[in-house]
């Protein structure tokens, strides 16, 4: 189990625990980055002050304490 934060571009997998606190766990939660969803790191920017990712085919942006905050199983991408 990592978190986003220490996942290099390119990672596929499952997010498995969501540690934010309301209400930015609400927020990430309605933008679909919840357990259980399918989650690939797109980019980030050079300070990785944000992150890229996509989850379940919905492009999402957060910030670095947002996606510290996202834990996921790294595993296989799928289609």
């Amino acid at each position: 189990m990592k978190a986003i934060t220490e996942c290099a571009v390119g990672t596929c997998g499952r997010v498995v625990k969501v540690r934010a606190k309301e209400p930015v766990k609400g927020r990430l939660v309605s933008l679909g980055v919840a357990k259980g969803a399918q989650i690939r790191i797109l980019d980030h920017t050079l300070a990785k002050q944000t992150w890229e990712v996509e989850c379940d085919g919905t492009r999402v942006a957060l910030r670095e304490e947002e996606a510290a905050q996202v834990f996921l199983e790294p595993g296989e991408c799928t289609a």
